[in-house]
């Protein structure tokens, strides 16, 4: 029945909820004429002004929302706030004909929860993200429960209880605007003792309204069922607009309105205007019901004068069920409700971390936690910066507080506001401590008073409660504010000695005085402040959680907070976290400024590591006139894309790939060549460009990926021929011994091959400018000179291509984490048979399409730089893939060499979905029953596909399966060989 009764809630809040967007944006949609808060004093109310006006744009626009406090700022009971509004509507309408008002009675102090007092305990946190994002408050609530009530009345008032959070169907309101109601949910008799509690007449109208009493009275007045539970007052009540006239008889006069509106008649909306109403009710028990205040000859007036007005209606008693009655009472009720009662209401959506980045077993809302700071058990962070090395004792509830490298003890709730004189004060107190009472932590207050020697109370006759000591001393900082906090503690405690030189010179306030002193807007701001923290707070962390950056909540721009966090964040950021906070920023906020910056980190870091390893080379000089240089392509076999940075900068890179012919030929050629001008003279004949620069310049001008000539540019400096900066052309020639010219060319080769020509091209340019300009060398260095040029150039691309191209056979290439890539490089010794085999089994396929690799390079370092699942789990994969390619190779397994290609293609997919596409598909569909392995060349998306057969299967029947299917196209069979020596 439990899980019945949740599943008919959980639907009934999804219908206020639809309903609630409906009144926002739907203008003929029932809604309320007025929302009226009541409030205690006029700084209350304008508390609550401030915070529908925070709302506004999750109001219904058609509906006026006002805030009443008590008549001049003294508590008039809650029948007279009820008059105050009914008072308030007259003179703004007229009359109450055909008005729908919701009134929220919410001028309570809030003592047993002292931390709600400045906001009202209607604005507290409840444990709830709504479905819009937002963390959610009574007053969200109630907004949402009752959007559907107006539909359910013609006209009338509802009144609300501000500190009790009903849960029902408004479907089951069946009220005809003729009387009173009262809305009542069955509960059990243990809490109905708490709580007023109504016995229903037969006629379905209210008999007898039972406040607070014992079990035995309840039971004797016949108002517990069979089942243990009463009919428990809500505090929802329905007023017919007859009630509102008759009501407001009371006040119609100047003089009726300050005789029954007032501090000393003190008139309850329970105790004195539903008493009446019940059907039993007589005159001289009204007189003896237990009022509000105090018992007095203007109280017995003013009820007479209520029974005369009220007596003649009567009140139908509305039992809806599944139902649900929530009491927001004390702290020590709120730190239960947050450790473990909550999961109660989990199908309302409702949990123990609201809109907070603290860890999973610590309660939050709207609440930072930072991973140096430790909290102890059972404690409650609400609207709270905890961060640095701070320690939090257990069964704690830190609420507005920002504590940075402080400890806080164990059992106590820290509270911090701003005053409206711009200082700040902080209230410590036990968590089981009763403001309402004369103890702090166990220890009686009258007693500490005289052991300390000062005074707690200033005003005579006043009250000797922790509400009304004044303890708490003011400071210009919050973090002051808590040290002195802290320091009280200690001295209540007995764990701290006192000056009471230091005590008497402070300026002290009471729980009550920093409630009616506290400064709204300062409220907002933090509630403001904190919910911007949280947003980054949680950013940041995803990051280090590897939470996908597609996942998180967009934003539509960030405030001035959240700018201010970044910029300290990004101060203090290493390369992994600094690139990924602004590659997240892009995706959350949509912005492609914020994804270019993390592009534009990436490269400059990586350069900038590299750049530090080049010398400008002032040995070198030109040792022949002429020189050529010719290299291979390469076939990526296992590890493509995890030689790419950031990745390998981060994770290392493991790389296994084979140098080829194409079509009998090294295509990549570079020739330096001496010329007697003192110029240098780039020649590409593949590209048809051609330049000539006589200033040095130009030539350190890099960085422009559409330069036609940044190769060239990136190769000279680079090897240390071209300065980085300064010098002159004309001085490095002469000392090189003359002029030169570079020819580049790729012949041959078809754009986006998927070969490596490009790199390979940058390693043909380096190994020629070694070699002309008489510069020893290592195979090492060639590397790393190349890497330089591929970081100097932009591109963004990774190091296996040149390996691949500089030397023949197959390589095993591995790098270890470090922006600057040291290659660790393994020639691979096969067996003759093992070569053989290859050579023939070895089979490249050209597609006739070309795929440009720009955007594809972004979009596969984006998955990665954004965690996503899929690309990091194939980036992992494929090295440990292509470390078992060499396994199976070495031993002779081609077969086994075959299957592992296969499941890198796939892996390549969850990298780059691009790297398939319909044709390449189709390719390797129609050739399925010919081969055993089958991958893309470099990226894919076009240019080369590789297979490797089935043994027993030549090339020539494949050439023949595809002209079959592709006909007179361009997709076919390449002449490619493995090189070997």
């Amino acid at each position: 029945m439990t899980n019945l009764n949740s599943l008919f809630l959980s639907q009934a809040y999804k219908d206020c909820w639809d309903d609630y967007n409906r009144s926002l944006k739907l203008r003929s949609f029932p809604r309320w004429d007025y929302v009226i808060l009541t409030a205690s004093n006029e700084q209350q109310a304008e508390g609550f002004r401030k915070q529908i006006a925070d709302r506004q744009n999750f109001l219904p626009r058609g509906t006026k929302f006002i805030a009443i406090p008590d008549r001049d700022g003294r508590r008039v009971g809650s029948g007279g706030a009820t008059l105050e509004v009914l008072r308030y509507l007259h003179e703004q309408e007229g009359s109450f004909d055909s008005l729908r008002v919701l009134v929220i009675h919410s001028g309570g102090d809030s003592k047993r929860v002292p931390q709600y007092s400045a906001l009202g305990k209607l604005f507290s946190p409840v444990p709830h993200e709504l479905p819009n994002g937002r963390s959610s408050t009574l007053f969200d609530e109630f907004m949402i429960c009752m959007s559907s009530v107006p539909s359910r009345i013609r006209e009338g008032m509802v009144l609300l209880s501000g500190d009790v959070l009903l849960l029902f169907n408004p479907l089951q309101i069946d009220y005809n605007n003729v009387g009173a109601a009262a809305i009542s949910f069955k509960e059990n008799v243990e809490t109905g003792k708490n709580h007023g509690v109504y016995l229903n007449g037969p006629d379905g109208n209210v008999k007898c309204c039972l406040q607070k009493k014992s079990v035995e009275v309840l039971r004797e007045a016949g108002a517990v069922n069979e089942f243990g539970c009463v009919d428990i007052d809500t505090g929802a009540l329905i007023f017919s607009t007859d009630i509102m006239k008759s009501l407001y008889s009371l006040i119609e006069t100047d003089a009726d309105y300050d005789r029954n509106v007032n501090e000393r008649t003190r008139l309850s909306l329970y105790a004195d205007f539903l008493y009446p109403l019940a059907s039993d009710s007589t005159l001289e028990d009204f007189y003896r019901e237990k009022p509000e205040g105090e018992f007095c000859p203007e109280l017995t007036a003013a009820r007479t004068r209520v029974w005369e007005v009220l007596r003649p209606y009567r009140m139908k008693l509305l039992r809806l069920a599944p139902a649900k009655f929530i009491h927001f009472g004390t702290t020590r009720e709120i730190l239960e409700l947050m450790n473990g009662g909550v999961d109660e209401y989990h199908y309302l959506g409702w949990s123990r971390k609201v809109g907070s980045s603290i860890r999973s077993d610590v309660s939050g809302y709207n609440s930072v936690l930072s991973s140096r700071a430790s909290v102890g058990k059972d404690c409650y962070l609400e609207v709270s910066y905890v961060h640095g090395n701070s320690r939090i004792g257990s069964h704690s509830v830190l609420s507005y507080i920002d504590v940075q490298d402080q400890v806080i003890p164990d059992n106590v709730v820290l509270h911090g506001l701003k005053q409206r004189n711009g200082k700040f004060i902080v209230r410590i107190f036990g968590v089981n401590d009763n403001p309402k009472e004369n103890r702090l932590f166990g220890r009686d207050l009258d007693e500490l008073e005289d052991i300390l020697g000062v005074r707690f109370w200033e005003e005579n006759g006043q009250a000797h409660t922790l509400w009304s000591a004044a303890l708490y001393q003011e400071a210009d900082t919050i973090r002051e504010a808590t040290d002195v906090a802290l320091e009280l503690y200690e001295i209540v405690t007995g764990g701290k000695d006192f000056d009471r030189s230091l005590w008497t010179v402070a300026s002290h306030k009471s729980l009550c005085a920093g409630f009616n002193e506290a400064d709204p807007d300062a409220i907002i701001a933090w509630n403001k402040r904190m919910a911007d923290l949280v947003t980054m707070d949680g950013i940041a962390k995803a990051i280090r959680d590897q939470v996908p950056a597609g996942s998180i909540r967009k934003l539509q721009s960030l405030t001035k907070i959240q700018k201010e966090w970044l910029e300290k964040r990004l101060r203090k950021a290493d390369f992994g976290e600094k690139m990924r906070l602004h590659y997240y920023l892009g995706v959350i906020l949509e912005d492609e400024n914020e994804v270019q910056e993390c592009f534009r980190i990436i490269q400059s870091e990586v350069l900038e590591a590299t750049i530090k390893s080049l010398a400008y080379n002032e040995q070198a000089r030109i040792v022949t006139d002429h020189h050529t240089v010719r290299l291979p392509l390469r076939v990526n076999w296992g590890g493509g894309w995890s030689d790419t940075p950031p990745y390998c900068n981060e994770k290392g890179g493991t790389v296994l790939n084979a140098a080829i012919l194409l079509n009998g030929e090294k295509p990549v050629e570079v020739t330096l060549e001496r010329i007697p001008e003192q110029k240098v003279v780039f020649d590409s004949r593949d590209m048809d460009v051609h330049g000539e620069f006589d200033t040095i310049e130009p030539l350190q001008a890099t960085g422009d990926p559409y330069d036609p000539f940044a190769l060239q540019k990136a190769c000279l400096l680079a090897c240390g021929i071209i300065p980085r900066e300064g010098h002159t052309l004309g001085e490095i020639l002469e000392r090189l011994g003359s002029g030169f010219v570079m020819h580049s060319e790729v012949r041959n080769v078809p754009k986006g091959s998927g070969l490596g020509t490009s790199s390979i091209l940058s390693a043909a340019c380096v190994k020629a400018v070694f070699e002309f300009m008489g510069i020893a060398y290592t195979e090492e260095d060639l590397y790393a000179h190349v890497l330089a040029m591929e970081q100097i150039m932009s591109t963004g691309g990774g190091w296996q291509d040149q390996v691949g191209g500089i030397t023949s056979g197959l390589k095993y290439i591995t790098s270890m984490p470090g922006l600057q890539q040291q290659l660790q490089v393994a020639h691979i010794e096969l067996s003759p048979q093992t070569k053989k085999e290859l050579d023939e089994r070895f089979v490249l396929i050209y597609t006739g399409q070309r795929r440009l690799a720009r955007n594809l390079l972004r979009d596969v370092v984006g998955r990665y730089v954004g965690n996503e699942p899929d690309s990091l789990f194939a980036l992992e994969e494929i090295q440990k893939t292509a470390a078992l390619m060499r396994f199976e190779l070495e031993r002779g397994n081609v077969d086994g060499f075959a299957k592992l290609l296969d499941y890198h293609w796939e892996l390549s997919k969850k990298i780059d979905a691009g790297s398939s596409n319909t044709l390449i598909e189709q390719i390797f569909s129609s050739i399925e029953e010919l081969v055993d392995g089958k991958l893309v060349c470099g990226a894919g998306g076009g240019g080369f596909l590789q297979v490797i057969l089935k043994k027993g299967v030549t090339r020539q029947m494949v050439e023949e399966r595809l002209k079959e299917v592709f006909m007179d196209s361009l997709v076919g069979v390449a002449d490619c060989n493995l090189v070997w020596e």
